[in-house]
């Protein structure tokens, strides 16, 4: 596959606060992919960069094989911001033909392409102007504006950030249509989100990526963490005592349910190999074992130390 975006060192300097450390990004085209960090990582800042809204200190970056913010690559991306803002008395149709105009579309083919993108993001029967829109809805009006000129790279700024569950649901599922339609990169520290529409993610720390590549992939190198173990007995209490001294016990977890924990082990195999013996030597039941693969969310408190 070719790379959309190729970014290799990049550097960015604020008086003396280094945003960006020398980071690495790699974007395969067509694929939807996650760019994952804690608030203040330099995911926006990398963004702007692409766009060519910020300048680079150091660094090289290529994006679609042309300079960011150049005329050979601006009419082939579309951007949306986290809170996209629109001029309140306007209409949906009226934002997204307005757009079109500055694309300098013919009159058919902004009403093609107006009319796609209203059914796209679930706003054709929406009549009422901006200023009445639910935040979700101009989430989705924010992504069919930045899709008008049907661009090769969409580039979204934390686009579920706020949202409630089910606007969540409709921006995510709009995010996995595209994909093969447009290269899809979007930032997000809502980690659940980039699992279930990602193929490709990167996790960036203090400015630098830690890990990034295919999600299975990813999950895979999960920083000393291997996974989980559901373990349910007759006393959960005793069992959690007894295993505070474990050190292939990373961390256990609240209750999940009564006589149940949920515990991230260094090492899965020797983990569910260990379990059953401390149960029985402290006399305990063990009713259930069940093993469970790392999350996104083990690899990305691993690698960063988010948290701690």
């Amino acid at each position: 596959m070719t790379a959309a975006i190729c970014v290799s060192g990049l550097v960015k300097v604020y008086g003396r606060r280094r945003v960006l450390d020398g980071l690495d990004l790699h974007v395969e085209a067509g694929s939807v992919f996650g760019f994952l960090g804690a608030n203040g990582a330099g995911k926006t800042t990398t963004l702007r960069i692409l766009l060519g809204l910020a300048a680079k200190t150091t660094g090289s970056l290529r994006v679609l094989g042309c300079d960011p913010g150049s005329a050979q690559v601006r009419a082939l991306v579309g951007y949306c911001s986290d809170v996209p803002g629109f001029l309140p008395w306007m209409t949906a149709r009226d934002v997204l033909e307005s757009s079109a105009r500055l694309f300098r579309m013919t009159p058919a083919l902004t009403r093609r392409r107006v009319g796609e993108l209203l059914e796209l993001t679930g706003l054709a029967r929406t009549k009422s102007r901006v200023s009445g829109f639910s935040r979700g809805m101009r989430q989705r009006l924010g992504i069919a504006q930045a899709l008008v000129n049907a661009p090769q790279l969409l580039i979204l700024d934390e686009p579920t950030s706020a949202l409630d569950p089910l606007g969540r649901r409709v921006v995510l599922e709009l995010l996995a249509a595209l994909r093969g339609q447009a290269t899809v990169l979007f930032s997000t520290h809502l980690l659940p989100d980039a699992e279930r529409v990602c193929d490709n993610v990167a996790i960036i720390d203090q400015g630098r990526i830690v890990t990034a590549g295919p999600l299975d992939q990813v999950r895979a190198q999960s920083g000393g963490v291997q996974g989980r173990l559901l373990v349910e007995v007759d006393d959960a209490d005793r069992l959690r005592k007894a295993l505070a001294n474990q050190k292939w016990v990373v961390n256990v977890d609240e209750q999940v349910a009564p006589g149940t924990l949920l515990l991230t082990v260094a090492d899965l195999d020797a983990a569910a190999a260990l379990l059953p013996a401390a149960v029985a030597l402290h006399g305990l039941l063990l009713r259930r074992l069940e093993p469970r693969e790392a999350s996104l969310e083990d690899v990305f408190v691993g690698l960063t130390g988010a948290g701690r």
